[in-house]
């Protein structure tokens, strides 16, 4: 019987890694609309709307990836 890769430990560990460096890109990413659109507005409040906006949106991926991943589990 094959071994299914999450079966594997540096499988797992660079997909706990991949979902932290995507989560930090979604939170820079809304940090930078977020000021863009402070700017522009001139209010700071987007700043943190666009982070926390980035967070929510970097999480929801990484429990769909994880749920993706975990799929054809049994456990």
């Amino acid at each position: 019987m094959a071994k299914k890769k999450l079966d594997q430990p540096l499988y797992a560990v660079g997909l706990m890694g991949a979902i932290g460096v995507q989560i930090a890109a979604c939170i820079v990413i809304g940090y930078w609309i977020g000021s863009y659109v402070s700017d522009i507005t001139g209010s700071k409040g987007w700043v943190i709307g666009g982070v926390l906006t980035g967070l929510a949106l970097g999480i929801g991926s990484a429990i769909l990836i994880v749920m993706k991943m975990l799929e054809g589990s049994d456990g």
